[in-house]
């Protein structure tokens, strides 16, 4: 049904972003050509105009679909204004104000991209009108048959092995009941940069590693995750910088 890469946290612009780590990844897209890429943000450590440009460069290197949405570094330094400058140019983003939506037409499924940043803020928050927006999004989708899948930066769920809890959304148990109630199929994050699956009802929530920084915990590894999604099952993948790949998920496709 659909084959999809799933990246986050580069953080171009930090003394820990690795350019070779984000290079090889960016082959290996290539190389296995998913049906789109989603990139749940933390492009840029400081929000700086300079590390947006460096950060689309690499963005461009890729012959997906690309969706992309803002992360908390990128909202640093008046970085949403050069988000909406720099990236909305490029990808499938922004479309609507602050919002973001992709349709995968043949392959039967919608993503629905979110912005969680605030400006100058570490911790997140979807809001009232881009929850009634999702809502919506995920009617229509459900209506038309489709796979829904929403991207963000930041965790609704905490996720373990990343110490004590800071920046969760402020609003994620209302934008949680909504998710689950309006029968999202998978949720993408980044944020914390611990790869983790975490079901709830019938929805999957994901969480991605860094891509490309060794802003790292423990043994952990840069990575990123696919999702491979057919008629009867979804199986979520972390493909690690050394080159192992494992399953992080698999469970039923339960969208019919």
């Amino acid at each position: 049904m659909a084959y999809l890469a799933h990246i986050s946290d580069l953080h171009v612009g930090s003394v820990d972003f690795r350019e070779e780590l984000l290079l090889q990844v960016v082959d290996e897209i290539n190389s296995s050509s998913p049906d789109a890429t989603i990139v749940t943000g933390d492009l840029t450590e400081n929000g700086y105009y300079s590390e947006f440009l460096k950060a689309a460069e690499y963005l461009d290197m890729l012959n997906t679909p690309v969706l992309v949405v803002p992360g908390n570094h990128d909202a640093r330094h008046v970085g949403d204004q050069t988000f909406r400058e720099i990236i909305k140019g490029r990808y499938s983003t922004l479309v609507k104000g602050m919002y973001s939506t992709l349709n995968i037409k043949s392959q039967d499924l919608q993503i629905i991209g979110l912005d969680s940043s605030e400006p100058d803020l570490d911790y997140g928050k979807v809001g009232r009108s881009q929850e009634k927006w999702m809502i919506e999004e995920l009617h229509q989708a459900n209506d038309k048959g489709l796979y829904r899948i929403i991207a963000l930066h930041h965790h609704i769920i905490p996720v373990p092995h990343t110490g004590r809890e800071r920046n969760v959304l402020s609003d994620a148990g209302d934008i949680l009941l909504s998710m689950c109630g309006n029968h999202a199929n998978l949720v993408l994050s980044g944020h914390k940069h611990i790869p983790h699956v975490w079901m709830v009802e019938d929805t999957a929530f994901a969480t991605a590693g860094t891509v490309s920084s060794l802003k790292l915990r423990g043994k952990q590894l840069s990575s990123y995750n696919t999702v491979d999604i057919d008629e009867d099952h979804i199986e979520i993948l972390l493909n690690s910088a050394d080159g192992e790949v494992t399953s992080l998920a698999k469970y039923q496709n339960t969208c019919r």
